[in-house]
């Protein structure tokens, strides 16, 4: 049975690649210092003897007994909400967190696949994004921290990779959206449908043009799993490139809620809030024969039937 370490197990994707993997007949070693993460998201999987479940910072030295074959790193804070109130733990995962995963992944001769972000474009100046472009990240502002934190992550992934000739696999996630979600989380969907739920105003930031493109985690799972079994070592982009504004997302979460008391207020930007989000998955789809396959309308169905189970209706 080939061996898998999950970082960011109890997260929201990290619970979600610990399913597919146990699925597919791996041993999967989940690993967490549960700063954001959620026993309850993988409670299900610690009766399985294929499971075992590793509390620990990855930030400190990292040691796993045995073979391992693969290696995906997923531990970050990855909401605004938790990088602002974290900054350094953001910066120190995904510096010294990938490095020691690296240095693991050197040592177990080891394949590892890193999350990256379609935060490092920042506030982007093409459209759509592809793999090519290098970004317009504020290095000082307040998200600096979580953009600059996941391109340091790429360069010293891209450095073991060409200096040590460890096989690497990078993956720039966009939006993505499901069960699993914090409620707390901070981003936009959790936001919306817990305000629509709870009867209260959904928190719309300047007018609601900006633009986000909405990616279900299935779908998200199944392009990493392709990835981390691919060739390719340069990043790739997966993320759905339907393209919808914060506006149109808010209301259509509250023509599906349908609760009279829920509203849309709107509150001023956020400092570098991006303004446009699209993933170029080009690459993805050559490379990969991957695109996402279930609509947005059908994702917000199944997403909402979680949200009602740990919301409570106002």
């Amino acid at each position: 049975m080939k061996r898998v370490l999950i970082t960011g197990a109890a997260g929201f994707l990290g619970s979600h690649l610990c399913d597919r993997f146990i699925r597919e007949g791996y041993h999967v070693i989940g690993m967490d210092n549960l700063l954001t993460g959620s026993l309850s998201n993988i409670e299900h999987l610690f009766p399985l003897q294929a499971f075992e479940f590793h509390y620990h910072d990855i930030t400190k030295f990292v040691h796993v007994s045995g073979p391992l074959e693969y290696i995906l790193h997923f531990a970050s804070p990855a909401s605004p909400i938790d990088y602002l109130k974290m900054p350094i733990q953001t910066l120190k995962v995904g510096a010294l967190g990938t490095h020691n995963l690296l240095g693991l992944a050197l040592a177990k001769k080891a394949r590892i696949l890193v999350a990256s972000t379609s935060e490092v474009y920042g506030d982007p100046l093409t459209h759509p994004q592809s793999e090519t472009y290098w970004g317009n990240v504020n290095p000082v502002g307040p998200r600096g921290v979580y953009d600059e934190a996941k391109r340091f992550l790429e360069a010293i992934t891209m450095a073991y990779h060409n200096f040590h000739q460890v096989e690497t696999r990078i993956v720039r996630i966009f939006n993505t959206y499901g069960p699993r979600m914090r409620v707390e989380d901070g981003r936009a969907l959790p936001a919306f449908f817990a305000q629509a739920i709870r009867g209260e105003g959904l928190t719309v930031f300047g007018d609601g043009s900006q633009t986000r493109s909405f990616c279900y985690v299935d779908d998200l799972i199944e392009g990493i799993y392709r990835l981390l079994l691919s060739d390719y070592h340069m990043p790739v982009n997966i993320g759905n490139p339907d393209e919808i504004t914060v506006k149109q997302l808010a209301e259509e979460i509250l023509t599906l809620v349908g609760n009279p008391k829920a509203t849309i207020v709107h509150k001023s930007l956020p400092v570098d809030d991006p303004k446009i989000r699209q993933p170029d998955i080009s690459k993805a789809r050559d490379l990969l024969a991957w695109e996402p396959r279930v609509p947005r309308a059908e994702g917000l169905v199944r997403t909402y039937e979680y949200f009602k189970q740990v919301v409570p209706a106002g």
